[in-house]
C-alpha cells in the first residue's frame, strides 16, 4: 500500500450498514470514506465522479443491482477495486462477480478485521474471499464450466435495457421509470418491448419470473 489514503465508496441500500462501515473504516489509519450510495445507479455515478480506490458493494439494491453496478464500474473505472459485501452466498453470484473483476466477496457476518484485510488485499492486486465463499469457488472450479443463464439471455441487453428490466421486475410503473431515468414514457415502453423480444418472453409475469430466477431481484427482499 502507498502513503496515499485508500479512498472508499460505500454502496448499500441500508443506512445503518453504511454508517457502521464508515465508522469502522474512518477509524483505520490510511483509509478515507469519500462517498456513499444507496442504490446501484448512484454507486455507478459516484464511482465515475469520485474515482475511489475501492467500492464496497451490496448485491440486492434498488434501481440497479450490485452485479450490474459492478459491471458498469469496472468498465468505466477499471482501476477501482470492487469488494462485494452481501448476505448471499450463491455460486451464481460469486462466479459472475469474480468474472466481472470483483476483488473480494465477503458475507455480512464478516468481522471488521476481515473487511480491512479485504481492502488491503484489493489495493495490492489480490482477491479476498470469506471461507464459505472460498469453498464454493473451489467446488465451481472443479466442476464443468457452463455458460450461465444470465450470460445467455441477459447478456444481449444494453446497459439502459438492464436498468429498465430491473425496475420493471421491481414493480415500478412506466411513469416511475420515466422519471428516474429522465426519459419519456414512450421510450420506456420501447425499451420494454425490445427487452421482451430479446429475452423471448411474452408478458410481465414471465419477465418477473426470469428476473427472480437469474438473481436480478431477490424474492426475499
Amino acid at each position: 500500500m502507498t502513503d496515499d489514503p485508500v479512498t472508499i465508496l460505500l454502496a448499500d441500500d441500508h443506512t445503518i450498514v453504511r454508517q457502521g462501515l464508515a465508522k469502522l473504516l474512518e477509524g483505520e489509519r490510511g483509509f478515507r470514506v469519500v462517498g456513499e450510495a444507496e442504490n446501484g445507479r448512484e454507486a455507478v455515478r459516484k464511482a465515475a465522479e469520485l474515482e475511489p480506490s475501492v467500492v464496497i458493494m451490496d448485491i440486492s439494491m434498488p434501481m440497479l443491482n450490485g452485479i450490474e453496478a459492478t459491471r458498469q464500474i469496472k468498465k468505466t473505472c477499471p482501476r477501482t477495486k470492487v469488494i462485494i459485501l452481501s448476505m448471499h452466498c450463491h455460486d451464481r453470484y460469486i462466479r459472475e462477480l469474480l468474472g466481472l473483476g470483483a476483488s473480494g466477496y465477503l458475507l455480512k457476518d464478516a468481522t471488521g478485521g476481515d473487511i480491512i484485510k479485504a481492502i488491503q488485499a484489493a489495493v495490492n492486486g489480490d482477491t479476498y474471499l470469506s471461507p464459505s465463499v472460498s469453498r464454493l469457488v473451489v467446488q465451481d472450479y472443479v466442476s464443468t464450466k457452463r455458460k450461465s443463464l444470465r450470460e445467455e439471455l441477459y447478456g444481449t441487453l444494453s446497459n439502459r435495457e438492464r436498468e429498465v428490466f430491473q425496475m420493471i421486475a421491481e414493480g415500478r410503473s412506466t411513469r416511475e421509470i420515466s422519471d428516474i431515468l429522465c426519459i419519456s414514457p414512450s421510450t420506456v415502453k420501447t425499451h420494454r418491448t425490445k427487452i421482451m423480444e430479446k429475452l423471448k418472453i411474452e408478458n410481465i409475469s414471465q419477465l418477473i419470473q426470469l428476473a427472480i430466477r437469474i438473481g436480478i431481484v431477490d424474492i426475499e427482499a
